[in-house]
């Protein structure tokens, strides 16, 4: 809706931008304190919170070279100011921020399970300021629709992402974020709660997949085709991410669960076994 907040100069300031930046200072803050109050090393979060926001961008970008034609026939548009309009591709850049959080939790000997389940509160906020972002830009659009809460957007904003004009569409972005907002606090009390490490993130994992493959169903922007599997499946590249991230985070959710539970079980029994 409003694409562009204010101009220093000539220079525009966009709005994705600002609630860009808000995401990742969002996501940050949230880690930052869950990590500590789980006894992480708070310094070492701190840096890998913003080595994660590099790779995130990184990875968010580069697969735009799969997905976009703009971008595979033009490389160059990766390092333009068209970076402060389009984040990227969510899934490049969360495939990308696991790459690196691997790579560095390992040589800074962090728990891989504890330190995911401290990011994940945090990624769901990003979430919600990263489509808050989306809105106020005019990108991902959905659907023309007759429901009530359908949208127009500006003029500017067609000039921006090519948004159409004078038709009422599906808000897709504002599905997204204000169920990962939800999501957010669904999170913050399982963090609390939780059974076991790893059951958070994975539980977002879970949750981002199914609630992203049900908006993309009534999306409507062109988000490219890999290797042609979304014109063979009927499936757009996010759904086709999502259900392998899906799929696995509910297998591994399930196999981490019962361990846990025969951990549980096996507990008790054992402490009540006669010493030798």
């Amino acid at each position: 809706m409003y694409p562009i907040l204010f101009r220093v100069w000539n220079f525009p300031v966009n709005t994705y931008g600002v609630f860009l930046a808000m995401a990742f200072l969002g996501a940050i803050f949230v880690t930052v304190r869950l990590a500590v109050r789980d006894g992480l090393p708070k310094e070492r979060i701190y840096d890998l919170c913003l080595w994660l926001l590099l790779s995130s961008l990184v990875g968010s970008k580069l697969l735009m070279l799969f997905t976009e034609p703009e971008y595979r026939q033009n490389p160059k548009l990766l390092f333009s100011l068209d970076f402060l309009r389009s984040g990227g591709v969510f899934y490049g850049g969360l495939i990308g921020a696991i790459i690196a959080a691997y790579i560095l939790m390992r040589r800074w000997h962090l728990p891989w399970w504890k330190t995911a389940d401290a990011c994940a509160p945090g990624i769901a906020l990003g979430n919600f300021f990263g489509r808050q972002g989306c809105f106020a830009a005019g990108c991902c659009w959905g659907k023309p629709t007759n429901l009530p809460w359908g949208v127009r957007f500006s003029e500017l904003g067609h000039e921006v992402t090519d948004v159409p004009l004078n038709i009422n569409l599906h808000p897709t972005q504002l599905y997204e974020s204000f169920a990962m907002l939800i999501v957010f606090f669904f999170l913050l009390w399982l963090h609390q709660k939780k059974k076991f490490s790893g059951q958070v993130i994975l539980a977002y994992a879970i949750i981002y997949a199914a609630v992203r493959f049900l908006i993309e169903f009534v999306r409507d922007d062109p988000r490219g085709d890999i290797l042609g599997l979304t014109t063979r499946t009927g499936l757009s590249t996010s759904q086709l991410i999502g259900l392998v991230v899906g799929i696995a985070a509910l297998i591994t959710f399930i196999i981490r669960w019962r361990r846990a539970t025969a951990s549980v079980q096996l507990g008790p029994a054992a402490s009540a076994q006669p010493s030798a």
